[in-house]
């Protein structure tokens, strides 16, 4: 019996068994790429967190808008209010003007989804904005946080409020997952 078959099929699987991506990888002598500015890597971080919670906004059923993960805590459309609310207190200083009155937005006033959804991307919106604003220079720019009464630099403001939101994205993940529901970010990606 001959061998020559067997060891055909033998290399053969082993050359598809190699990953492909290893033939993609750079070639030693290419040049590596700069890091990105500071105010790319800034508002790309903002408009990810901002993309993940308005995917939330609009996927989210509207008649479980006012779900609670436990009688204390906000309701599915008070999270969204009070992550993109509390982004004023950063996009306000950054424009130079006075930070909200009032921390957390009334669901009263937003009585819809619709009208929730429109709030979170204003929000999100607003503060790309505001950051782009800056510039590159002004991101080290000095503001005042208005909790703390001290200065502090756009760049590490933003990054607070950029992990703020973040925090509340995890805690509406846990609210699709006791609806029953699976997050945006967790779907098998088409």
């Amino acid at each position: 019996m001959s061998k020559s078959p067997f060891l055909a099929a033998a290399l053969f699987a082993i050359a598809l068994a190699i990953p492909s991506h290893a033939q993609d990888a750079p070639k030693k002598d290419a040049a590596v790429k700069p890091a990105d500015p500071e105010l790319k890597v800034v508002v790309d971080s903002w408009n990810d967190i901002g993309r993940k919670l308005i995917a939330m906004a609009e996927d989210f059923p509207e008649d479980k808008y006012d779900f609670k993960a436990t009688p204390a805590q906000r309701s599915f459309a008070e999270q969204l209010l009070h992550a993109a609310g509390a982004n004023y207190y950063f996009i306000n200083p950054v424009m130079g003007k006075q930070p909200p009155a009032e921390e957390d937005m009334k669901r009263d006033k937003y009585k819809t989804k619709a009208d929730i959804v429109a709030f979170v991307k204003k929000a999100f919106a607003d503060g790309a904005a505001a950051i782009q604003s800056k510039g590159e220079k002004g991101l080290n720019a000095a503001i005042v946080d208005p909790f703390a009464h001290q200065q502090v630099r756009v760049l590490d403001y933003a990054y607070g409020f950029i992990e703020h939101c973040g925090e509340h994205y995890g805690q509406l993940v846990v609210y699709y997952r006791l609806a029953g529901l699976v997050p945006p970010e967790s779907r098998p990606k088409k």
